[in-house]
């Protein structure tokens, strides 16, 4: 079974050195090489708008320290003699290697980029995982023509992406036979011609094969050089990030080598995931708020949004476009407080009754209900699948908890009416959902069955269910579009599927869908931060923000947001069924670490720009990106996910601030 191998013994990593080439095997298999050329690569110049002059090194000293190899060479040069070393050293299933570099000449050495490089062996029908950037090249956003960062493994194809992009930092390959990593310990390489300029992260696809890669700066994406994915539609210039070495530098890079299997195919990834949990620990909460602070604060700002009347709720967003307006799911989640309310604030009986009363008129078409309604015109608009699943979450909950004093009445006729409906379109024989976005429905449908003693709304929630574990697991085609934004991979399509499948797994008791969830599950939290990002001076350094526990949007939208507060109580929950009491922990860190920046009034915005990547404000300039914070964009969304959270672990009995 899938979660029984999650706990199996990984086989030591085997280092060493023969004819000046370093190898990794993993058993009797080579899986990790130095290329033959050299095991360090240092480039002296700047040509075409890319490094040149590349030197080549191999060892000339190997010797042993203690646990340690140590290799060294020199990169002899008319300016001068850089001298190299290396340090290895097997830790558990990883081997760290400390690379230095130090230039003795009489003058700088110029336009410089230096580099660490790993050739995969048996690499025929590798894929990426490049956690928060790339998942198995993102196929569907390329077929969506989405800009996203894409991979399709081809010669020439050079993919280098900056250490702060990274959720987690590592490249991985992985294929039917086995899988590579290489981890790094993200930093600032001095001489950088480049303010704020990063080591850079990524894979190359060679004539020879397929190259795990770090450089000095220079970044490459989707054919192009000298370009960072900086704005939700395009690419942008980000040149000239070589280095300049003074006499008597030194400069020194840590990084990790793994190899490991692939028990299932589409899921190798899971065991690098792991190994950068171990090296980052993103388990501490000093610093956070607490969690009792962000209720407080959450609950006055939902206060603020609630609009009085005839017709009263809960605004998505004053004056986004002209008049009030309530929008059920996704931005709006004008349902939400319905079920979190009655947990967290039983005085506001009234608006929860309210507020769901009127969202219960919302009229049906072919399309199923409506999601926006406009006070002033009395009119309903739109409709989407994920905001209509998300919604029937909201209301199913809220009509499970309500006890006395609630006339539920309308809120159970609305949910029947909405069950009613997509079960019998899932139930259809050429039911097939463009993407992931209709796992939303598995949860409410199931928990309406149990209400309403409806073995239809069951089958078609469990069809779905099976639907979308023959769909995506092999990863062939990953989680994606659960968000309206971005027709991409996302973690918010990962999301709907954990939460479809670990709902099924309660529903039902099955093994199988607890390992279909355990794979959602590793999906999910590849866009959480394991770490804490140094920032340049801007909104958030003056905050002493910190990154841990925030998540990367999607491949599209590479900002930070507090959206994965959501599905804190399933990380929880995940930890518990699987003995996993670090994934609990990191369930709480992600909650309160996603309290930071609430202002007085309690409003939070949502753009977290911890890269170079913006979607408002001045983008004109690639360099004034990142450390920047859109606080105006205070959908309702970011308020209600963490009442909503916190609602369900008060339930749960999980107490935050312990």
């Amino acid at each position: 079974m899938l979660v029984a191998a999650l706990t199996g013994s990984l086989l030591a990593p085997q280092f060493s050195f023969q004819d000046g080439q370093a190898t990794l095997r993993r058993g009797d298999q080579v899986a990790l090489s130095s290329p033959q050329e050299g095991l360090w690569s240092v480039a002296t110049a700047w040509e075409d708008g890319w490094p040149a002059r590349w030197h080549h090194a191999q060892p000339t000293s190997l010797t042993q320290s203690g646990d340690w190899q140590i290799a060294k060479g020199t990169l002899t040069l008319p300016e001068g003699n850089l001298e190299l070393s290396d340090s290895y050293r097997v830790e558990g299933n990883l081997v760290r290697c400390v690379r230095r570099w130090e230039w003795h000449g009489q003058t700088p050495l110029n336009q410089v980029t230096l580099s660490v490089r790993w050739n995969m062996h048996q690499g025929q029908g590798a894929k990426p995982f490049l956690p928060g950037i790339s998942y198995f090249g993102n196929p569907s956003g390329a077929k969506t023509k989405s800009c996203v960062p894409i991979q399709t493994m081809t010669p020439g194809e050079e993919s280098f992406y900056e250490e702060h992009r990274y959720a987690m930092p590592f490249a991985s390959l992985e294929n039917a036979a086995h899988g590579v990593a290489l981890h790094s310990i993200p930093s600032m390489p001095a001489g950088a011609h480049k303010q704020d300029q990063w080591w850079t992260l990524g894979l190359a696809t060679r004539e020879t094969g397929h190259e795990l890669t770090l450089l000095s700066g220079p970044c490459a994406s989707n054919g192009q050089r000298n370009v960072v994915k900086a704005r939700q539609g395009t690419f942008m210039a980000y040149p000239d990030t070589w280095l300049t070495l003074r006499p008597g530098m030194i400069l020194e890079k840590t990084f990790f080598l793994q190899a490991y299997p692939v028990e299932q195919p589409g899921f190798g990834f899971r065991h690098p995931m792991e190994a950068s949990l171990k090296l980052f620990q993103p388990y501490s909460l000093d610093g956070l708020p607490t969690a009792q602070e962000i209720v407080d604060a959450k609950l006055a700002f939902a206060n603020s949004r609630w609009r009085e009347g005839e017709h009263s709720g809960f605004e998505m967003y004053p004056d986004y476009v002209q008049g009030t307006h309530y929008v059920m799911g996704w931005c709006g989640q004008a349902e939400a407080l319905g079920y979190a309310l009655q947990v967290l604030d039983p005085a506001s009986a009234p608006r929860v009754q309210g507020a769901l009363d009127l969202l219960a008129s919302s009229p049906f078409n072919e399309r199923g209900f409506h999601q926006r309604y406009t006070v002033e015109s009395s009119a309903w608009t739109e409709q989407d699948f994920v905001s209509q699943g998300q919604a029937m979450e909201s209301i199913s909950r809220a009509v499970e908890l309500a006890r006395a004093g609630f006339e539920t009445s309308k809120w159970r006729e609305f949910l029947r009416r909405a069950c009613d409906f997509h079960s019998a379109r899932i139930l259809k024989e050429d039911w097939r959902p463009v993407s992931t976005n209709e796992g939303f429905m598995v949860s409410p449908l199931l928990r309406a069955s149990r209400l309403f003693g409806n073995d239809t709304y069951r089958r078609a929630a469990l069809k779905a269910a099976d639907h979308y574990a023959a769909r995506h697991l092999s990863m062939e085609e990953p989680y994606w579009g659960g968000t309206l934004d971005a027709q991409c991979e996302d973690k918010e399509g990962a999301w709907a599927a954990l939460q479809a499948f670990l709902a099924a797994y309660d529903a039902t008791g099955e093994r199988k869908y607890l390992d279909y969830a355990t794979h959602a599950l590793y999906v999910t939290l590849s866009y959480t931060m394991v770490w804490d990002v140094d920032l340049p001076p801007g909104r958030l350094k003056d905050h002493g923000f910190k990154s841990r526990g925030w998540t990367v949007v999607s491949a599209q939208n590479q900002h930070l947001d507090v959206f994965g507060v959501y599905f804190t109580p399933e990380i929880y929950r995940m930890g518990e069924l699987l003995g996993r009491p670090e994934l609990m922990q990191l369930a709480k860190v992600m909650f309160r670490s996603c309290g930071q920046l609430i202002d007085a009034q309690g409003s939070q915005g949502e753009q977290i720009e911890h890269t170079n990547f913006a979607q408002a404000g001045d983008m004109s300039d690639v360099y004034r990106l990142r450390g920047g914070y859109s606080e105006g964009w205070t959908v309702f969304w970011i308020t209600t996910h963490f009442l909503h959270a916190a609602a369900r672990f008060r339930e749960m009995g999980v107490d935050l601030d312990e």
